[in-house]
């Protein structure tokens, strides 16, 4: 199973094969994905490394958190598990009619 890693505080310009080469010098990596908005798709300023043993990952994590990329420091950890978000979106709970002016 492979190894999720949290890159935060990355320079917006960073593209995912930068972060990739960031990370393979500290073993092998699987993927990089760079986090985008997605209205924009400007860089969020962080993404993911999938690294494939617990070990390369923990490696990882311990050389670059708290290192410089372009003037940034980064926050490198474990990635936690995405929490789930509420569905629906719907209308806010308003009912079909309009306003408070409906008679």
């Amino acid at each position: 199973m492979p190894f999720k890693i949290y890159v935060g505080g990355l320079p917006y310009p960073t593209t995912e094969t930068e972060l990739t080469d960031l990370f393979v010098q500290h073993g092998n990596v699987d993927s990089a994905k760079i986090i985008t908005d997605k209205y924009t798709g400007r860089s969020r300023g962080f993404g993911f490394v999938e690294m494939p043993s617990e070990e390369e990952g923990k490696a990882a994590i311990a050389a670059l958190n708290g290192t410089q990329l372009d003037g940034r420091t980064l926050t490198v950890n474990q990635a936690r598990p995405q929490e789930a978000r509420p569905g629906g979106g719907g209308r806010g709970g308003f009912g079909g009619r309009g306003g408070r002016h409906d008679r």
